[in-house]
C-alpha cells in the first residue's frame, strides 16, 4: 500500500466493504475473536481513504460507518494504535466536504482542480483541536482582496440571518443587553420587521451565552418538578464544560468563571444533602455528582478555594452523609443486588463517587488556604476508613466483584500517595490504620495472585493486582513516616507453604513479593520493585528480603542482579532493581565469613572448585562473573535522550532509513501523530508509569517507528555457578513473557534511558565507596566516565525549556516535555555526585583535557538556563536541586585540583558572562526559599575567587602568565552588566547582613564576601558604598559592649564560650574590614572617620586573650597604615570610654594602641610565632610614620634591639626575630630622625656590624642595607667614619661574592664621601681605593653590555664616581 498506483487494484477487490465487514464482525463479537486484524485493517482503509477523495466522499455519509468506528475506539480504548487510527479516520470523514476545495471555491467547476492531498482551512485547526497532524491551507488568501457582497447575495437566507444577528447586537451594545431587551416587558419597535429577531434566534443567543445559559438551567433546576427536568439541567450544565474544554485549550473557558457569579451551591445543595430513597434519585445524584466531576477537573490547575470548602463541608457533615455512606453497601442494600438493573444504578453511583474523591485528592497540589487544607487533611482519614470498609474480599459476593474492588484499589491508590493521609483521625492511630490496610492488601494479594499462580494464566485481576501493589508502596513510605523505630516491619511477613504442607513449618518473610517481580504486566513489575527497593531502606527490610529469597538461584543479590541487567526488560524495572542493588550496598559488609553476623552480604558457592565467598570478595566475583561492567558501558552506549513519542521521521538505531520500514509507514504518515502515552483510567500521576519508557513497535502502527536494539549482544547474567550455599540448583529467576503476546507483536524494543542511567549512577557511586581502587579501575577501563560525560547534553534541555516557554502547534504536550527536562535534571543530579566520588577516590579518572572542557562548558551552559517563564512549581525546583548539586560538584573540583579547573571554569563563565551574573543573582535571591542552593552557589563562588587569588600569588614572579579572562578582569574591566553586578553585591551583602549570627549563609556569605573583596576592586567600592565598612565596625562596638558586660559576670571567661558566637562574629567583621581596606583609600578614610582603631583599643584585652583574633586584628592594622599616615597617626591618638572616640591631645603614657603594640613586641619570646611576626610587620609600617616614631623613641623600644642574642656554631643564621627586629631598623632608617633613633643606640653599630657577616636566606644583607641609608644623611656621616668596623664592613662588600652585597657597598661609599672631604681623605690612604679599583676593572669585563640591566648599569655608575672622587686631589 506504499505505492499509490496499486489502491485501484484492491479496491477492485473490494478491499473497503471487507474491511467494514471485519469492523462489524469485531463489535459483535466485543472484540475477542479477530482482535488481530483491527489495527492492520484500520490503517489499509486510513490510506485508501487519504489517497482517495472519491472514496472519502462516498463514506463520510454513511453515518453507520461513523458509529462503527466509534463502538471500535470504545472497544479498544486501551489500544493507542486502534485510537489513533480511528481519530485519523474520523478526520477524514467529517472534514472532507470542508477540506474539497470544489465544495465551496467561487472558481467556475470547469477549472476546477481535483487535488487527493487531504488539507484543512486554518481556521479549522483554530476552531478545533484535532487529535493529528493534517495540511492546512488559508480558505481565503490572506493577500486577496475581499470585494463587498452584490444584492443578490444580501437576498440569501444565511447572509440575511447573519446580517439580522449581528444588526441586533450592534444596535443593543452587546449580547447582554440584548437579552434583556428580549426578557423586558416592554416590546418598542426601533427598525424593520426583517431585522426583528425570530424565536430561533432568541434561543440561540440564549443557549450560546454561557452565563445566560448557565443561569437558564440553574433556573430550571430550582423551578423542575421532576427528576427528569433536573437530570436535563444538569446535564447541560455539563455540555458548557466539554464546550469550553473543546474550545479553549489549556486553559479557562467562560463556564468557570460564570459559575463563579451565580448561586449554583445552593440549587444543588438540597440533593446532596440526603439519601436517595429510589433508582430516580441514585440516577439523579450520579448526573450532579458527574457534574462536580467535571467541575473539579476543569479548575483542577487553579481549584476554587471556595468549591473545595463547600464540598468538604458537604463530606464531612454528621450522619445520614450520603456521599461517604453510599461507598458502603447496607445489608438491606446488598439483599437488593438481585435485581440487575438496580445493582448496575448503584455499581455506577459508586463509580462516579469514586471518581469525585479522586478528582477531589487531585485538587490539593496548590492550595495554600489553611481552613481548606485543615478540612481536606480531616477528610483524607474519613476516605481512608470508608474505603477499608470497602476491602472486604472475604465477603462471598464481592470476593469476585472485580470492577468494585479494583475501583476501590485505584480510590486507595490516590489517597495513599498523599502523605500524612492516616494521622488525622481522633479515635485511631495513623500505624493502626496502616496495618489494617496492609492486612487487607496482603489478604488482596495472596488471594488474587500468590495463592493462585500470579496472573500468567489469565488477566482476571490485572487491574486489582496492580492497584494493590501500588497501594502497598504508598503504605511503605507512610509507614516509614508515622513509626519511630523498625518495629512495622515484621507486620509485611506473610505465612507461607502450600495448602498440602500441613506438617511443613511455616515460613515468614516477603518471598510474596518474589513473583510480583516477574509478572508480565511491566508496571507491576516496576511498582513491586519500587516496594522491594522501599521495605529495603531498612537493614531488616534487606534482611527479611534476602531470607525469603535464599530457594532463588543467586539469591537476592543474583536476582536484583539479573533483572539490573536484563537487555529486555524495560528502563523503569531497571532502575528499581539499581536501587535495591544500592540500598544492599549501605549495609556494612564483611570482607570474610564471620558468624553470628547479622548481613553476610552476597554469598557465592562455584561447586567446580568448591570455594565460597561471603561479603566483599563475593560481590566483587558477582559482577566480574556477570559481566557488569562491561553492560553498563553498553548501557550508557545507547541511551535515549528524545521524548517518548516517535513520529515516522525518525531513524532507527541501527541507521534503519524509511524506505525499509517493516510497518508499512508511508508518506501518508507524516501527516499524523499518534498519542505518546497509553491513556489509563485514573491512573495516578504521582506514580511514574513504566510505559512512558517501552516503545512496543506494532505491525503496521501508526506514529510508531519500528526500533530495532542496536546494543551489542552480550552474554546473559546467569548465576548457575554461584548458588547459595546449601541451596540446590534452581532454575533462573526471571520468568519468560507470556507467549501470547509476542504471537501477536513483534519483540518490543526496550531503551535505555536518563531515568535509569541516573539510578546507574547512584549504583556507582556506592560501588566506589564499597571497593574504591577495584570500581575506579572498572571504570577506567570500561570508559564510563567519558561515556557518561557525553550524555550530559545541556542543548537538549535548553530546547525543552524553550518549547516549555513557547511551545510550537507541533511541539509535544507539555506534560511530556515537563517529564523529559525533569529526567535529564535528574540524571545530572546523579551522576554530579558520582564525578564528587571520583574526584575524592581517584581524580584522574575526571581531570582529563579531553573530557573536562566539554564538561564544564556543559555544565555552566545548565547552569545559566533562564527559567524566568517556567510556571511548574515541580520543574523549577528541580531545575534548583540540579544546579545544587552542581554547584556542590564544581566546589570539589576546584578544591581537589584547582590548577587544572580554573582556567577551563573560567573560560566558560566569560562566554556566559552576563547569563552567569543574571544566574548568582537569583541563587543568592533564594535564600529563603531554597536555602540549599544560595549556599552551594556563594561556595562555589568562594573556592573560584579564592582559587583565583593563589593563582595570582604563584604567577606573580612570570611574566605572561596571566590568561585572557580572570574573574577578576571580568568583574572590574566588563563594561556591561554593571548593573547585575551591583545587585549580586547587594545580595551577598545583604545576605551576609540580614542572617543571625549562628545562620549557616550568614558564614557563607562572609567566606564570598572575603574572596570578593580580596579579587575586586569595584566590590571594595560597591562595599563602601553600601556602608559595610561602617556596619563592621558598628558591630565591633556591639561585640565589645557585650564582652564588657558579659566580664562583669562572675566566674565567667566571656571569651572562651565559643557558643556566644562573639569570636566568629568578631573575627569575621574584622577579616571583611581587611579585604575592604586592602589598597584602598577611600576605604581607609572611611575607616578613620568611623574610628576604627579605638574600637580596637577597647576590644584589646579580649584580643590578647586569643591568638587567632589577635592575628586577624594585626594584619587589619597592616592592611589599614599601609601607606596611609593619617591612619598610622591615628594609633598614637588617646581613647576613652565604651565607645571611644578621638581624643584633642596625643597620647597620654598608656592611653593608645600605639603603646599596647609596643609592650605585645617587647614579650621576649612570644608564645606564638606568627603573632610575633604580625606585630613586628604591622611595627615597620608605623616605623614611617613620624608619629609613631616619635612614640617608639619616647618608649625607648628600641633598647630592646641590644639584647638580642647570636647564633654560634658554623652553620652561622640569624633567628627570625633577629630578622624581624633588622627589618623594623630598616624602615627606620629610610627617615633622617629614624637613623638618628639607630646611632643613639650605645653599640648598634657594633651589633649590626656583627651581624651582616651572616648568611641570609632570600632577602640581601639587611644590616648593609640599614647602613646604606645612615650614609646618606650628612649628619650621620663622622659618626660612620669614625666607625672602622662599618668601613671595613663596607669595603669588604665590594669583594663579596653577591651582587646585590656588591651594590649597596658600593653606593653606601659613594653617599658617604659625597660633599665629605674628610671621607676622601680618609679613604684615600687606605685599602678601600685599591679594592675599588679591582671592583671596576672586574666589573668593566663582566658587564659588557651592561646597558641591557639597570642595576649592573647602576653599580657601575658607582664605582666610576668612587674612583673620581678618591682620584681627585
Amino acid at each position: 500500500m506504499q505505492d499509490i498506483k496499486m489502491h485501484a487494484v484492491v479496491k477492485k477487490l473490494c478491499l473497503i466493504d471487507k474491511i467494514i465487514e471485519y469492523l462489524n464482525e469485531c463489535v459483535g463479537e466485543d472484540g475477542e475473536l479477530i482482535e488481530c486484524l483491527i489495527q492492520p485493517s484500520l490503517t489499509l482503509l486510513r490510506k485508501v481513504l487519504t489517497a482517495d477523495p472519491d472514496a472519502r466522499a462516498s463514506l463520510a455519509q454513511q453515518a453507520s460507518l461513523l458509529t462503527l468506528l466509534f463502538r471500535v475506539s470504545l472497544i479498544f480504548h486501551e489500544d493507542c494504535t486502534v485510537v489513533t487510527e480511528v481519530g485519523a479516520l474520523f478526520c477524514l470523514l467529517l472534514f472532507d466536504e470542508v477540506s474539497r476545495m470544489d465544495m465551496w471555491s467561487v472558481i467556475p467547476p470547469s477549472q476546477r482542480a481535483s487535488s487527493s492531498v487531504f488539507s484543512l482551512p486554518v481556521s479549522i485547526f483554530r476552531r478545533y483541536h484535532l487529535p493529528v497532524h493534517v495540511l492546512g491551507h488559508h480558505a481565503v488568501s490572506p493577500y486577496s482582496i475581499v470585494l463587498p457582497l452584490s444584492a443578490d447575495c444580501l437576498a440569501l437566507k444565511p447572509v440575511s440571518d447573519m446580517l439580522r444577528i449581528a444588526w441586533n447586537l450592534s444596535w443593543y451594545h452587546g449580547t447582554e443587553n440584548l437579552l434583556k431587551q428580549v426578557d423586558s416587558e416592554t416590546k418598542i419597535q426601533e427598525f424593520l420587521a426583517t431585522l426583528k429577531l425570530s424565536s430561533e434566534d432568541t434561543l440561540t443567543l440564549k443557549v450560546t451565552h454561557t452565563a445566560r445559559g448557565l443561569q437558564d438551567c440553574l433556573h430550571a433546576v430550582v423551578q423542575a418538578a421532576t427528576h427528569r427536568e433536573v437530570r436535563a439541567a444538569v446535564t447541560s450544565m455539563s455540555f458548557y464544560f466539554l464546550n469550553d474544554r473543546l474550545s479553549f485549550k489549556g486553559g479557562t473557558g467562560p463556564c468557570g468563571a460564570a459559575l463563579k457569579s451565580l448561586a449554583w451551591h445552593t440549587a444543588l445543595n438540597r440533593f446532596l444533602q440526603v439519601l436517595p430513597a429510589c433508582i430516580e434519585d441514585e440516577k439523579l445524584l450520579i448526573d450532579i455528582i458527574h457534574f462536580l466531576n467535571k467541575l473539579l477537573k476543569e479548575q483542577r490547575k487553579n481549584s476554587s478555594v471556595e468549591l473545595l470548602n463547600w464540598l468538604l463541608e458537604l463530606l464531612l457533615r454528621p450522619s445520614p452523609n450520603p456521599l461517604l455512606d453510599l461507598l458502603v453497601l447496607t445489608e438491606s442494600q446488598a439483599r437488593e443486588e438481585t435485581d440487575d438493573f438496580r445493582t448496575a444504578v448503584r455499581q455506577q453511583l459508586q463509580k462516579e463517587l469514586m471518581a469525585l474523591y479522586n478528582s477531589l485528592l487531585l485538587s490539593f497540589g496548590a492550595v495554600t488556604n489553611r481552613k481548606c487544607l485543615e478540612l481536606f487533611y480531616v477528610f483524607q482519614t474519613q476516605l481512608a476508613l470508608k474505603l477499608l470498609q470497602c476491602l472486604r474480599v472475604t465477603d462471598a459476593p464481592h470476593f469476585y466483584g472485580l470492577p468494585s474492588l479494583e475501583r476501590t484499589l485505584r480510590g486507595m491508590a490516590h489517597l495513599t500517595a498523599l502523605p500524612g493521609w492516616s494521622s488525622h483521625s481522633p479515635l485511631a492511630k495513623p500505624l493502626e490504620i496502616c496495618g489494617k490496610y496492609l492486612s487487607g492488601l496482603l489478604e488482596v494479594i495472596t488471594s488474587f495472585y500468590v495463592e493462585r499462580g500470579g496472573n500468567a494464566m489469565s488477566f482476571m485481576g490485572k487491574g486489582v493486582t496492580k492497584s494493590t501493589i501500588l497501594c502497598l508502596l504508598h503504605l511503605s513510605h507512610e509507614m516509614m513516616a508515622e513509626a519511630q523505630s523498625s518495629e512495622w516491619m515484621p507486620l509485611w511477613f506473610l505465612p507461607l507453604g502450600g495448602h498440602g504442607e500441613e506438617h511443613t513449618p511455616m515460613q515468614q518473610g516477603l518471598a510474596w513479593l518474589i513473583p510480583l517481580w516477574v509478572d508480565r504486566d511491566p508496571e507491576v513489575r516496576f511498582t513491586s520493585l519500587g516496594l522491594g527497593s522501599a521495605l529495603t531502606t531498612l537493614e531488616t527490610g534487606c534482611v527479611a528480603l534476602a531470607n525469603s529469597c535464599q530457594n532463588i538461584s543467586g539469591g537476592l543479590w543474583g536476582t536484583v542482579v539479573n533483572i539490573l541487567l536484563d537487555q529486555l526488560e524495560c528502563s523503569m524495572v531497571r532502575r528499581e532493581a539499581a536501587f535495591i542493588l544500592q540500598n544492599l550496598l549501605v549495609i556494612p559488609m564483611p570482607s570474610e565469613i564471620v558468624k553470628d553476623y547479622t548481613w553476610q552480604g552476597p554469598c557465592v558457592h562455584d561447586e567446580d572448585s568448591g570455594l565460597s565467598l561471603v561479603g566483599k570478595p563475593a560481590l566483587q566475583a558477582l559482577l566480574y562473573h556477570c559481566h557488569f561492567y562491561e553492560h553498563l558501558h553498553q548501557m550508557v552506549k545507547h541511551c535515549y535522550l528524545g521524548l517518548y513519542t516517535f513520529d515516522s521521521s525518525c531513524s532507527a538505531p541501527n541507521g534503519t532509513s524509511e524506505s525499509s520500514d517493516l510497518n508499512g509507514l508511508d508518506d501518508s504518515l507524516k501527516f499524523w501523530r499518534a498519542p505518546s502515552r497509553m491513556p489509563h483510567q485514573d491512573q495516578d500521576p504521582n506514580s511514574l508509569s513504566t510505559s512512558e519508557t517501552m516503545v512496543a513497535s506494532s505491525s503496521g502502527s501508526a506514529g510508531l517507528t519500528s526500533l530495532v536494539t542496536s546494543a551489542a549482544s552480550l552474554p546473559e547474567a546467569s548465576h548457575d555457578q554461584f548458588v547459595a550455599p546449601g541451596q540446590p540448583e534452581t532454575v533462573s529467576s526471571r520468568l519468560p513473557h507470556d507467549s501470547s503476546l509476542s504471537a501477536l507483536l513483534p519483540k518490543p524494543c526496550i531503551l535505555v534511558t536518563p531515568p535509569l542511567l541516573s539510578a546507574i549512577c547512584s549504583l556507582s557511586d556506592s560501588l566506589l565507596v564499597i571497593a574504591p581502587q577495584d570500581t575506579a579501575s572498572a571504570f577506567r577501563q570500561a570508559r564510563l566516565i567519558e561515556l557518561l560525560c557525553g550524555i550530559a547534553d545541556a542543548t537538549l534541555i535548553e530546547t525543552c525549556v524553550q518549547e516549555l516557554k513557547a511551545p510550537l502547534p507541533s511541539s509535544p504536550p507539555v506534560e511530556h516535555m515537563q517529564a523529559q527536562v525533569s529526567f535529564l535534571l535528574e540524571y545530572l543530579v546523579s551522576f554530579s555526585r558520582l564525578l564528587q566520588s571520583c574526584l575524592l577516590v581517584d581524580p584522574d579518572l575526571v581531570i582529563q583535557d579531553e573530557l573536562l572542557k566539554p564538561l564544564i562548558a556543559n555544565i555552566i551552559r545548565v547552569l545559566t538556563i533562564c527559567t524566568k517563564d517556567l510556571f511548574d512549581a515541580e520543574l523549577a525546583s528541580a531545575f534548583y536541586q540540579t544546579w545544587t548539586h552542581l554547584f556542590n560538584f564544581l566546589a570539589v573540583l576546584l578544591r581537589k585540583a584547582g590548577t587544572a579547573s580554573l582556567p577551563p571554569i573560567t573560560t566558560g563563565l566569560a562566554k556566559h558572562w552576563a547569563a552567569v551574573v543574571d544566574m548568582f543573582c537569583k541563587c543568592v535571591g533564594l535564600s529563603a526559599t531554597c536555602p540549599s542552593l544560595c549556599t552551594a552557589s556563594l561556595q562555589f563562588l568562594s573556592i573560584l575567587l579564592t582559587e583565583e587569588a593563589k593563582r595570582r600569588l604563584r604567577d606573580k614572579d612570570k611574566r605572561d602568565s596571566c590568561p585572557n579572562s580572570t574573574m577578576a578582569s571580568l568583574l572590574d574591566k566588563t563594561q556591561e552588566n554593571q548593573k547585575s553586578l551591583e545587585r549580586l553585591n547587594e545580595a551577598i551583602i545583604q545576605c551576609y547582613e540580614g542572617k543571625p549570627s549562628k545562620d549557616v549563609l550568614k558564614r557563607v556569605a562572609a567566606n564570598v564576601l572575603l574572596s570578593l573583596l580580596a579579587v575586586s576592586r569595584r566590590a571594595q567600592k560597591h562595599a563602601l558604598k553600601a556602608d559595610l565598612i561602617d556596619n563592621c565596625i558598628e558591630q565591633m562596638k556591639h561585640i565589645s559592649a557585650q564582652l564588657s558586660l558579659e566580664s562583669l559576670r562572675p566566674g565567667k571567661a566571656a571569651l572562651r564560650k565559643k557558643e556566644d558566637g562573639f569570636v566568629t562574629d568578631l573575627s569575621t567583621a574584622m577579616q571583611l574590614l581587611r579585604n575592604c581596606l586592602y589598597r584602598n583609600e577611600e576605604g581607609k578614610e572611611a575607616a578613620l572617620e568611623a574610628h576604627l582603631v579605638p574600637v580596637l583599643h577597647s576590644l584589646w584585652p579580649w584580643l590578647l586573650m586569643d591568638d587567632l583574633l589577635m592575628q586577624i586584628a594585626l594584619q587589619l592594622l597592616c592592611v589599614y597604615t599601609a601607606n596611609f599616615p593619617s591612619g598610622c597617626s591615628s594609633l598614637c591618638w588617646s581613647s576613652s570610654g565604651q565607645y571611644p572616640v578621638l581624643a584633642v591631645n596625643r597620647g597620654a603614657p598608656g592611653s593608645s594602641l600605639m603603646l599596647c603594640i609596643l609592650k605585645l613586641a617587647s614579650q621576649v619570646p612570644l608564645e606564638n610565632s606568627t603573632v610575633q611576626q604580625m606585630v613586628f610587620m604591622f611595627l615597620s609600617n608605623l616605623a614611617l610614620s613620624h608619629d609613631c616614631k616619635g612614640v617608639i623613641q619616647k618608649t625607648n623600644f628600641l633598647q630592646n634591639f641590644l639584647s638580642l642574642t647570636l647564633p654560634k656554631g658554623e652553620n652561622k643564621r640569624l633567628s627570625n626575630l633577629t630578622i624581624l627586629w633588622l627589618k623594623l631598623l630598616l624602615n627606620i632608617s629610610y627617615g633622617e630622625d629614624g637613623q638618628q633613633m639607630i646611632l643613639r643606640l650605645d653599640g648598634g653599630l657594633d651589633l649590626l656590624t656583627e651581624m651582616s657577616k651572616f648568611k641570609y636566606k632570600r632577602s640581601p644583607c639587611l644590616p648593609l642595607l640599614i647602613f646604606h641609608n645612615i650614609c646618606f644623611s650628612p649628619a650621620n656621616k663622622p659618626k660612620i667614619l669614625a666607625n672602622e668596623k662599618v668601613i671595613n664592613v663596607l669595603a669588604a662588600c665590594l669583594e663579596s661574592e653577591s651582587p646585590s652585597a656588591q651594590r649597596i657597598g658600593a653606593a653606601a661609599l659613594w653617599a658617604l664621601i659625597h660633599n665629605y672631604q674628610k671621607a676622601k681623605t680618609t679613604l684615600k690612604n687606605s685599602s678601600v681605593k685599591r679594592r675599588v679599583d679591582e671592583a671596576y676593572s672586574k666589573a668593566k669585563k663582566t658587564f659588557s653590555d651592561s646597558e641591557e640591566n639597570p642595576l649592573n648599569t647602576y653599580y657601575l655608575k658607582c664605582l666610576e664616581n668612587l674612583m673620581l672622587q678618591l682620584s681627585c686631589p
